[in-house]
């Protein structure tokens, strides 16, 4: 197998979407195929393909098969378009990479004639998945200026190649900083409910001869109050204009123990992963299955019947927040004016 730097998680291909069926790992690395847009958004629903940055091209790569079964049936392309993007938009509303896809893809459709459209379109996608890679490499040229010789690097949920098309945000971080000859360790949270912790981060990074030990979510206070720990740092889902971050559950709780033990917190994420006209209040949590929580691989570990949460996403504020990490910069506080600062000037 391929080193997870190299692999792709998901490619637009003839008339197919190919992409890493995640559910799978880290027990058999198979591959799943889309041949229409439903089965796109299926698969982004189902976290089969998943990570904020992964899951705005695959939902890019679902239009452009819309707009090509829409082209081939006769259907109007543009309408096509515009009913596959709000389909997109619903498969997972907390994660702002999304919107950011479709908003692009549409915009081609207001730029040029139909004869063009669905060349372009294609182009579009596979440039989209190309300038993600890119981004990712330079989230890990600032971000490694952050990583010295020691640390021990504590990062939540699943940041890394599986998270994006490849090379990976918070992990990307982690690459670059071995690139350039530091020694350091990671300690990688189990992430409950979905595990991607376990699953994916660890495997992840094992499989990359990385120096990495998994804990349980539960163990993060006692290795932050035992000086195990020296920094955190994790990717994020949405990040808002004045600095508010929304990221896989358990991201707050960590924030607030790290700002307890006086330890660095720092998110990395693409400027696609931006959210500049919203606030906090306005964004939906994403609610999952009933499921998730009762079992682990499909055994029940709770009573039949009882009650369950499940948010996906919890909010980190600013105030807990070292720096955030873009391939544009590293952005310290004040983020309300930092933060525009970088993505509308840089």
């Amino acid at each position: 197998m391929k080193g997870f730097e190299e692999l792709r998680t998901i490619k637009l291909e003839d008339d197919k979407v190919i992409m890493i069926d995640q559910t799978k790992l880290p027990h058999r690395l198979e591959f799943y195929e889309c041949y229409t847009p439903e089965q796109v958004a299926e698969a982004i629903k189902k976290m089969i393909v998943r990570g904020a940055p992964a899951i705005g091209v695959a939902a890019a790569m679902g239009m452009a098969l819309g707009a090509k079964l829409a082209a081939k049936n006769g259907r109007n392309v543009r309408e096509e378009l515009e009913r596959v993007g709000k389909m997109m938009i619903g498969t997972r509303p907390t994660a702002a990479n999304i919107a950011w896809a479709v908003n692009r893809i549409m915009k081609l459709t207001k730029e040029n004639s139909d004869d063009k459209l669905l060349k372009l379109i294609t182009r579009e996608v596979n440039l989209m998945a190309e300038e993600d890679i890119e981004r990712n490499k330079m989230i890990g040229v600032y971000g490694s200026k952050l990583i010295e010789d020691g640390d021990v690097i504590l990062t939540h949920c699943n940041a890394g190649s599986l998270a994006t098309v490849g090379y990976g945000t918070a992990l990307g971080i982690l690459r670059k900083a071995r690139e350039e000859g530091k020694c350091f360790r990671v300690m990688a949270c189990e992430s409950r409910p979905a595990l991607q912790g376990s699953r994916l981060t660890a495997f992840e990074l094992k499989e990359d001869g990385f120096d990495v030990s998994l804990i349980t979510d539960s163990m993060v206070g006692y290795v932050m109050s035992n000086s195990r720990v020296t920094k955190v740092l994790v990717g994020a889902d949405r990040i808002l204009s004045n600095g508010y971050v929304f990221n896989k559950i358990g991201t707050y709780q960590i924030a607030v123990l790290a700002n307890r033990h006086n330890i660095p917190f720092y998110v990395a994420a693409p400027s696609s992963s931006f959210d500049l006209q919203h606030n906090y209040d306005e964004i939906e949590i994403e609610e999952r299955s009933y499921d998730e929580v009762i079992q682990i691989g499909g055994v029940k570990i709770a009573p039949e019947g009882v009650n369950v949460l499940n948010p996906a996403f919890d909010l980190t504020p600013p105030e807990l927040i070292t720096a955030i990490i873009c391939e544009k910069a590293i952005i310290y506080p004040p983020y309300d004016k930092n933060i525009r600062l970088t993505l509308l000037e840089k």
